[in-house]
């Protein structure tokens, strides 16, 4: 499994250089400007794509954050497309400015990677979840426990990252993927998972402790 070291995610290079290289252009071409949009445009996807170094909690039994953002929904469900069975669902809506790398949000392997395609729907609609392009990681976590984090693709994201595959072994906090500007990541966890957070909070990609496994 690949995962980036660097304070930005190289699937940020191209848009990086495309954006400095249009700036430089414009500039020598006299149209000051132009030149200064461009290279406001290229501050811009330097700090969509920024992925600092974060630190999760060590308890083995911690649920940390998945993605920067914003609680959404916090409910009750029955989970038909990836668990197949009632889960609580946590969404956390992802906005371009917030850091799009996801981690992953307690240790554990990878059962399979299902990716959808699909709509490109605002990421803060219920809509969203269901319709658009998703890719979706299922883990199995100590004790058999199994739950799904699935990255979904917004409004005007139009390409999802996912590094992990089937088989995978991840550790809490690793990188496994990212969104390209504007997403959202869903949750869909045991039952009996102890939530500490609510709908409104800002989270931080593995450093929020969003709640705590029930380990068996």
């Amino acid at each position: 499994m690949k995962e980036p070291r660097v304070p930005i995610a190289k699937e940020g290079y191209p848009f990086i250089v495309f954006a400095a290289l249009l700036a430089l252009v414009l500039a020598i071409l006299g149209h000051d400007r132009s030149s200064f949009s461009a290279l406001v445009l290229t501050a811009f996807v330097m700090n969509f794509f920024r992925d600092p170094e974060r630190t999760p909690n060590e308890d083995p039994a911690s649920l940390i954050s998945p993605a920067d953002g914003k609680v959404i929904i916090v409910e009750k469900v029955f989970d038909e497309r990836f668990l197949m069975a009632e889960a609580i669902k946590v969404s956390i809506f992802m906005n371009i400015f917030d850091v799009h790398v996801n981690r992953v949000p307690v240790t554990g392997q990878v059962e399979k990677v299902i990716y959808k395609a699909g709509s490109f729907y605002s990421a803060d609609t219920q809509r969203s979840s269901l319709e658009n392009e998703s890719c979706a990681m299922i883990m199995t976590i100590e004790g058999g426990r199994r739950l799904a984090v699935v990255q979904i693709a917004g409004l005007i994201a139009r390409r999802i990252v996912c590094w992990a595959g089937g088989g995978d072994k991840l550790q809490k906090g690793e990188r496994f993927g990212l969104i390209r500007f504007g997403s959202r990541v869903d949750l869909f966890l045991p039952l009996d998972t102890k939530l500490q957070v609510k709908v409104g909070e800002k989270v931080r990609a593995g450093e929020t402790l969003l709640g705590y496994l029930a380990l068996k």
